[in-house]
């Protein structure tokens, strides 16, 4: 049997596990509002899956014979043809009531589990049956291949299957090569059907009497069966990084820059890590990587005290993901000194997929659920100082009783050290704070300058709402509504034609409803439950609104999809989550969804204030397909006034609009040859990505 089948078997495997990650990701993430937390549902998804997988490949080999393992894999290969091509499900749209996280992980077993399951179970499988064919070749050398495939697949699809591919043409270029896949594993399976083979151990000829891995490893050759303790560390070790992955995904998603590298960038250096600890025995050296690991520990726990923008962005973000790198090495470094011989092969993988699916649930369900503020990336930093601890000092059991002592009170003082930093940085930021709380949505906090005299909401770091205090000013519209502001200008330039139905997708704090007057009808969509009750609760624009008010529980773009046609004369889109962008809402059959419901004269108004996007191809794009009229509205906000600044695009059929005296100032724009218009089933925020300054 050629060595290159078992290695392109295991390599497209692990390309289409995590090719297919961001994949569905995108797929299901308009249907749920656009939020970050649908990836890290999805990242809880794929671990528990990879779990299962890895028990049911212990099962498999540690219990059948040879012939059964190969025709139970080869039955489980021709059922997953049937499923081809992949796709979501229409009928898994939510209506508004249910609950996010158990819907997308009910949309996603059904739409991808089965071959996911079979794609999580090939790598340990393989390297079974590797190990068995071949007792005296290293197995762990096709676990690094495996990861080099799953990162290589991670990278490729931000920068250049995603820009290139529509939805389809990306199902269907993975239906494509799982083909492949099943024709090289079905190979396989039927060369191992007759297989006895051996689990004698191995030797390792590579090392020296003083490589660290070398007294590691033999302690676990001599060994007849794992110690729990050593199992639980291995699932200690595996799980650290895993939480720090999916939390500081999230911190760089709503806080840094919300573009999609940023979601699989993380994840594509935390298996760069295991490709290089687990390839060659020497690449990772205690005496380098704990140094830098703790310089990382400390770093990774003082970025997140800084503002957004108080260091340069192409600073911030090679530092976070290079100390996250570091920590990785350290952790996946360990346990690569700590493997065991063949005959534990597949109990070792086990343990790892449980320590990784920890990490997705701790940061997937315990953290939007049982916590009121963002405490997850915290909780890794503090976790992972301790398990490197205490993986050192069992490696160092030989070392004099005074040096044992010495040690762990330099550990314990490391951690107790990192655990106040960030403590004091929680404490800070909860300076002020009235309010609090969390969901599947995000995390939410109302600030109240008593001394300044306004309240202000947040989503992230992100401001969505600001109203003063004093009575006689709750009224005035502020932050990104003023009356200077774009949709400030269509509100009260509409305003004057008589009395007006207007829909608002995004309710923040409910600032709009200052421009209504007693005749006039306003319809509120939003998503997140938090912020009706948030708006309601600790704001008064909802409370002392003299328009009809109607708040709308859901996504918007489904329930105009089922809704008759509100003939709007203005419909204002703003509902952004943090700083990202809910792609969804702003694609070609978006916007005709909104011209659908505006009356032939009515006003699109859009808001694309955004540091790190220029969404004005977009809007360009989308609207001007239709033949309407386009301008965008720039106002320089004025802080005294809590007034921010703010970008507006206005959108219409009605030429006489923009003629009026308040748009004097409103600017036409040069559209961009070179866009390509986003659609449902194709956008790309590399297009529209600009630099922070």
């Amino acid at each position: 049997m050629p060595s290159v089948m078992y290695g392109l078997t295991i390599f497209l495997s692990a390309f289409l596990l995590f090719q297919v990650q961001p994949m569905m990701g995108k797929m299901v993430l308009p249907w749920f509002g656009g939020s970050a937390s649908v990836w890290t549902t999805c990242m809880l998804f794929f671990q528990a899956l990879l779990l299962i997988g890895y028990l049911y490949t212990h099962w498999l080999v540690n219990k059948l014979s040879a012939r059964r393992q190969s025709w139970l894999q080869g039955l489980l290969l021709l059922t997953c043809l049937l499923i081809l091509p992949i796709g979501a499900s229409e009928s898994w749209k939510p209506q508004g009531a249910e609950n996010p996280t158990l819907q997308i992980l009910g949309l996603l077993v059904v739409s991808i589990g089965l071959p996911y399951f079979v794609l999580s179970s090939t790598g340990p499988l393989i390297q079974s049956w590797f190990a068995r064919e071949r007792a005296n070749t290293i197995p762990y050398r096709l676990f690094a291949l495996s990861n080099l495939g799953s990162m290589l697949a991670l990278l490729a699809y931000p920068l250049a299957i995603e820009p290139l591919l529509s939805i389809k043409g990306q199902s269907f270029t993975w239906s494509v090569l799982f083909v492949c896949y099943v024709v090289a594993s079905g190979y396989l399976v039927w060369h191992h059907r007759n297989d006895v083979g051996t689990n004698a151990t191995i030797s390792n000829d590579k090392t020296t009497p003083l490589d660290e891995s070398r007294i590691d490893q033999t302690a676990n050759e001599t060994a007849q069966k794992l110690q729990w303790n050593q199992k639980v560390l291995w699932i200690f070790l595996a799980a650290c990084p895993s939480i720090l992955m999916v939390a500081n995904t999230s911190f760089l998603s709503e806080n840094i820059a919300p573009i999609p590298l940023l979601w699989v960038a993380p994840l594509a250096v935390y298996l760069l890590s295991f490709v290089l600890c687990f390839e060659s025995q020497g690449f990772y050296k205690r005496i380098v990587w704990v140094p830098l690991g703790a310089l990382a520990l400390g770093l990774l726990a003082y970025l997140p005290t800084l503002g957004v923008s108080e260091w340069p962005f192409a600073l911030v973000i090679p530092l976070n993901i290079g100390a996250f790198f570091i920590i990785c090495m350290v952790c996946h470094g360990e346990l690569a000194l700590k493997k065991p011989a063949n005959q534990h092969l597949t109990a070792f993988y086990l343990m790892l997929s449980i320590g990784g699916f920890i990490g997705g649930l701790f940061v997937g369900v315990v953290g939007p659920y049982c916590f009121d503020s963002n405490y997850e990336l915290s909780v890794g930093i503090v976790l992972a100082s301790v398990a490197i601890t205490i993986s050192l000092m069992q490696s160092h059991a030989h070392l004099t009783v005074l040096t044992k002592r010495a040690f762990w009170l330099s550990g314990i003082a490391f951690i107790v050290g990192l655990a106040i930093m960030r403590i004091s940085d929680h404490r800070t930021k909860a300076e002020g704070v009235t309010w609090m709380g969390r969901n599947f949505y995000g995390s939410l906090k109302v600030f109240t300058q008593v001394n300044d005299g306004y309240r202000s909401m947040l989503h992230g770091q992100i401001i969505h709402g600001q109203q003063f205090i004093s009575p006689e000013k709750q009224q005035i519209p502020t932050s990104y509504f003023t009356h200077e502001a774009g949709v400030g200008l269509a509100l009260d330039t509409k305003a004057a034609q008589g009395p007006l139905h207007v829909g608002v997708i995004g309710v923040g704090a409910g600032t709009l409803l200052t421009y209504g007057r007693k005749d006039d009808v306003y319809h509120l969509y939003e998503i997140d439950p938090l912020v009706i009750q948030l708006a309601k609760q600790e704001f008064t624009f909802i409370r002392d609104a003299k328009a009809q008010t109607d708040i709308v529980l859901g996504d918007a773009r489904l329930q105009l999809e089922i809704e008759s046609p509100q003939n709007f004369d203005v419909l204002v889109v703003d509902a952004f989550s943090g700083d990202s962008v809910p792609v969804h809402l702003l694609t070609r059959e978006a916007f005709a969804l909104y011209f659908k419901h505006l009356k032939p004269n009515g006003v699109l108004a859009v808001h694309i204030t955004n540091a790190f996007l220029d969404l004005i191809p977009v809007v360009q794009t989308g609207a001007g397909h239709f033949g309407k009229k386009i301008r965008l509205v720039d106002h320089v906000g004025d802080f005294s006034k809590l007034s921010f600044t703010s970008r507006w695009v206005l959108v219409t059929t009605d030429e006489g609009f923009f003629n009026c005296p308040l748009l004097k100032n409103a600017k036409t724009m040069e559209p961009r040859i070179d866009f390509s218009p986003w659609r449902d089933d194709y956008s790309s925020l590399l297009s529209v990505y600009r630099p922070r300054k």
